[in-house]
């Protein structure tokens, strides 16, 4: 025996809403996959070199816009895309926590530079990977000339940070965990 009570009636309600909102079909990735295009775009004019690395990379993970705040606590995210062959392939959200003598709020966005078919691999085996020592750098602060010297390069991780705009001291990569999701 049914019996209808308000009660039953929400819980099917919020079941079926909760089934519609399950990302099929809305264009969440769309907007990630044109932020991403722009970033790129502002990656090679701002860093000379950058397209280079992107040619040789089996595969990159470009962050359009993370945002980070500090106030003693601290905490970042963003969202992002896999590219691989210029192929978009997963999302990715990125998320960090600090704590410390820190104070402001800033935005900037970076791509990872996967060199090999190992570190590729790795990251998209691991459940959340998380930037390590293995990593190098590459930063473009505001007036500094730029730019990414591939034959110097070693690391199996580049990691080019850019576009960064407001004011918190540093902007790093260091206990950053990336986390993949369904889009």
């Amino acid at each position: 025996m049914n019996k209808w009570t308000r009660r039953t009636f929400l819980v099917g309600a919020g079941s079926t809403l909760a089934a519609c909102s399950n990302g099929i079909g809305n264009s969440r990735g769309a907007r990630i996959d044109y932020r991403v295009e722009l970033a790129l775009k502002q990656m090679y004019n701002e860093i000379p070199g950058s397209r280079d690395l992107a040619d040789r990379a089996a595969g990159m993970l470009v962050m359009p816009t993370i945002t980070k705040a500090g106030f003693g606590f601290g905490g970042a995210y963003g969202e992002g895309t896999l590219l691989i062959g210029g192929a978009p392939v997963d999302y990715y959200t990125v998320a960090q926590g600090s704590y410390g003598f820190q104070l402001g709020l800033q935005q900037f966005a970076h791509t990872l530079f996967f060199m090999n078919q190992k570190s590729l691999a790795d990251f998209r085996a691991s459940g959340g990977w998380q930037i390590g020592a293995d990593a190098e750098y590459v930063f473009k602060d505001q007036g500094d000339n730029v730019s990414v010297d591939t034959t110097q390069l070693r690391s199996p991780v580049v990691a080019v940070i850019f576009g960064r705009a407001g004011l918190i001291v540093g902007a790093t990569l260091a206990g950053t965990k990336y986390t993949r999701v369904l889009r």
